[in-house]
């Protein structure tokens, strides 16, 4: 019963954060809850807002930092499949230092334009629905941030990616990635690969973000010490006291 509690609120307070309206149906349905918790619609949906602002904030400080990214074997971004006969290839022949290289560069973009992020995820709230959310009410501890992977990465891929490819210049990913094209393809009787560096860098960039944001949900749900703002404390306190 706790965990649904929790899942409808986030799920309502995510839509609510989102949207300059809400119909009276909507509202009505939650009416059982504020009155048992006596929390106004405005407090919920203020506390909901913080836990989205400080998880995603928090999830972005973590890999924003040297190392967000490369130092953890689960978002490290290593030389992706299509490359691997390339990066193979350049190793054997004393190249394997341009390797390694390109692996720093692409982690280090990735943690530079993880900062972008916030905005971005933002503006990608707006698209939930009240019905959509009711899809939620009984999942899991990370069921609002699965559920905004979901229904999201296609968008926010679009919008992340211009972001990513700045980046990836700035720290010269690209001119590396160059670089390595440029000595592979001098080898005789090599072919180039089909890949697309950008979407692959955006798109572990974003995984990075979804599980970092995952892992908040649960602290901020499970973990009063989590709760940092007096609202965090006051609609996940209650709802955790039901």
């Amino acid at each position: 019963m706790r965990k649904a509690l929790c899942g409808a609120v986030l799920a309502t307070g995510l839509l609510l954060a989102g949207c300059e309206s809400v119909s009276p149906g909507a509202l009505s349905s939650l009416g059982g809850l504020l009155q048992s918790k006596e929390l106004t619609t405005e407090t919920i949906v203020a506390g909901l807002k913080d836990a989205l602002r400080v998880g995603t904030e928090r999830a972005v400080g973590l890999l924003a930092k040297p190392g967000g990214y490369s130092a953890n074997p689960l978002l490290k971004l290593a030389v992706p499949e299509q490359l691997e006969k390339v990066t193979s290839t350049l190793r054997k022949v004393g190249l394997g230092s341009y390797v390694d290289q390109f692996e720093a560069k692409m982690n280090e973009a990735a943690e530079q334009a993880v900062v972008q992020a916030v905005p971005v995820f933002a503006a990608a709230v707006s698209e939930m629905t009240f019905e959509d959310a009711k899809g939620i009410l009984n999942g899991s501890n990370t069921a609002a941030t699965e559920y905004f992977q979901r229904k999201t990465v296609a968008h926010l891929h679009e919008l992340y990616a211009p972001i990513v490819r700045r980046k990836m210049d700035e720290v010269g990913a690209a001119k590396v990635y160059n670089s390595i094209m440029e000595k592979y393809n001098a080898i005789p009787f090599t072919s180039k690969p089909d890949f697309s560096l950008d979407r692959y860098v955006t798109d572990k960039a974003l995984t990075g973000v979804f599980m970092k944001l995952g892992e908040m949900e649960k602290d901020i749900r499970a973990n009063p010490a989590a709760r940092s703002t007096d609202l965090l404390k006051r609609v996940f306190g209650s709802l955790k006291s039901a």
